[in-house]
Formats: C-alpha cells, sequence, structure tokens
C-alpha cells in the first residue's frame, strides 16, 4: 500500500492532477453497475499524456488496463490492480471528405450522428451500440446486419512498447466479435472510417428504425452488459436460453431478462459475482439440454473479492 501511495505521487507529478484518482470504485464506470476498485484510476485527455501513463506503468512494472465505456464488460468485485486507463475524454470527432476520423474514447452511437450530420452512410447500425470506438474495434462490435469491419479503414494504435502504428482492418484481423487488438496488447487512439454519401432523411429514418427495434425489444430499464453470449452457428443465443426455460431466473440481485433473454440485467444492485454465475448457469443448462456450448462475447476481467 505505501508503494502504491508513492506510485501514486510521482504519477501525479508528471500528468494533470485532475487526470488521477485513489481507490476509484469502478462500478460508477460500467454499464452493469458492478466492479470493485482500481488501484489508479487515469483519465488522459492527450495522447502525449498517455505515453507518459504506459511508460510509467512499463517503468514501474506495473499493470495496465484500458477502460472504455464499460459497456460489453464485467469487473469483478476485488476490482482490478495496478493502473487503469478510461480514455472517454479522448472523444475528438473529425470529418474529412467521404470519412470520419474518430478518437477512441469518442462514442460509437456520436460518430454514427456525426455521419448522419454530414449526409454519410454506412454507420447506421451503429446508431445504438452503447460503447466507445476503442471498444467497438477490440470486439468488431455490431448490430442489426452491420459491423465494424465493413466500414473501418485503419486505425492508429500504440503498442506496447510505445510506438505508434497505423493499421488496416485487414491487419487488425476482424472476425466476428474480435480483433488481434487485446492479443497483441495494442491500444487504440483513433480509428479511420470510410463511408459513402447518403441523403440525410434516409439515413435517419433508418437510424429511427433501428433505435425503436433496439428500445422495443431491449431490456434498456435495467443495468447490464448488453448481449451477453455470441451467436452459435445457424442458432440465436437468446432463443436457446428462452426455450431452456431461463427467462426470469436470478442469483442474488441479476436476473435473466423476462424482455429479451440473451440479456442478464442487474435487477437489485447484483454483484459481480453473483452475475457471473448467472451467465455459468445459462450455458450449463443450454449445453444439458441442446449440446450447444454459448460462448461469451462480454469481457470479463478484475480480480475476485
Amino acid at each position: 500500500m505505501h508503494n502504491l501511495l508513492e506510485r501514486y505521487y510521482q504519477l501525479r507529478e508528471l500528468i494533470s492532477e485532475d487526470s488521477i484518482r485513489q481507490d476509484e470504485l469502478l462500478k460508477q464506470h460500467t454499464y452493469t453497475r458492478m466492479g470493485g476498485k482500481a488501484d489508479l484510476y487515469v483519465t488522459p485527455d492527450r495522447h502525449e499524456e498517455l505515453q507518459v501513463i504506459i511508460n510509467f506503468a512499463r517503468q514501474h512494472q506495473l499493470p495496465l488496463t484500458i477502460l472504455g465505456f464499460g459497456s460489453n464488460l464485467i469487473v469483478k468485485d476485488g476490482g482490478i490492480r495496478g493502473i487503469v486507463v478510461n480514455l472517454n475524454r479522448l472523444n475528438q470527432i473529425v470529418r474529412n471528405e467521404h470519412k470520419i476520423i474518430a478518437q477512441s474514447g469518442a462514442a460509437i452511437i456520436d460518430v454514427s450522428r456525426a455521419a448522419l450530420e454530414h449526409r454519410l452512410s454506412g454507420l447506421e447500425f451503429a446508431c445504438g451500440i452503447p460503447g466507445s470506438v476503442g471498444g467497438a474495434l477490440y470486439m468488431n462490435a455490431g448490430a442489426y446486419g452491420g459491423e465494424i469491419a465493413d466500414v473501418l479503414e485503419s486505425a492508429l494504435v500504440l503498442t506496447p512498447e510505445g510506438e505508434l502504428v497505423r493499421l488496416t482492418k485487414e491487419q487488425l484481423e476482424l472476425g466476428y466479435r474480435r480483433s488481434n487488438i487485446g492479443p497483441n496488447r495494442y491500444i487504440v487512439l483513433e480509428a479511420t472510417f470510410s463511408l459513402v454519401s447518403g441523403e440525410y432523411d434516409v439515413v435517419k429514418a433508418k437510424m429511427d428504425e433501428l433505435t425503436h427495434l433496439r428500445e422495443s425489444k431491449q431490456p434498456l430499464e435495467y443495468p447490464s452488459c448488453g448481449s451477453v453470449f455470441k451467436r452459435p452457428p445457424g442458432r440465436f443465443a437468446g432463443q436457446l436460453i428462452q426455450e431452456s426455460g431461463l427467462q426470469g431466473t436470478r442469483i442474488g440481485g441479476a436476473e435473466v431478462s423476462t424482455k429479451h433473454a440473451g440479456f442478464i440485467v442487474n435487477v437489485d444492485d447484483a454483484t459481480a459475482s453473483e452475475y457471473i454465475s448467472l451467465i455459468r448457469h445459462v450455458q450449463q443448462t443450454v449445453n444439458e439440454r441442446f449440446g450447444v456450448e454459448l460462448e461469451t462475447e462480454v469481457r470479463i476481467i478484475g480480480e475476485d473479492k
């Protein structure tokens, strides 16, 4: 603890004082409203500040975790050791002809709205995805027949060695709810989306339609991590869960949504342990009944309490 306090004051000398906090409760920064404390929680507002933080972590051998909007994420009740970096202050969005260039901390929803504003089409599918640009690239986020791989041209990333590299979408190896960003420990700084001209009313109508679908079918009234499971080949996770009679099943404050079986919602101050236990129960039950192994698309990080 003494060593951590020392690291806190050392890092505070290198970055803006308002960019760093100790023992930050991460449930305040996740869509599930769950998660323990981060030892050191930093929110850089410039790429240069982020590089300082990364170099500091490497120099002092501190674990480093990048946190986006916390929308497709479960942080365990014991929290996260070392430094947790939230990039939400790096949120600039600019247009360059038929391209939208967005920093990693920008909301992907805001990027889709910027595309609409500039009469550009291609990002309509993202109008309801509650995540950051960096998170959307990390998992090749998608919805309603579209995904990031359809529109991404390139990304500027920071390597574990601190090198700035621009990578094409092919180099990021985007697949169904995956990329090589995590395995290679890249930190996404910005993304360039290549779009096409569209009519404002047509693009808006599509976004309105998808927003209505999302609001009518998804349990947005409760905290959740979004869709928990990947789609099994030739099947739908929600349908399998529903046909297993699991809707409404609860462990503690976590519940399989009665509105959409593919969602697990925090209905009563659930802990991450309860939430994860319910995920495992759903996986086991579906496997026993249908012989299908449901794979999670949500990331689970941190330590048990």
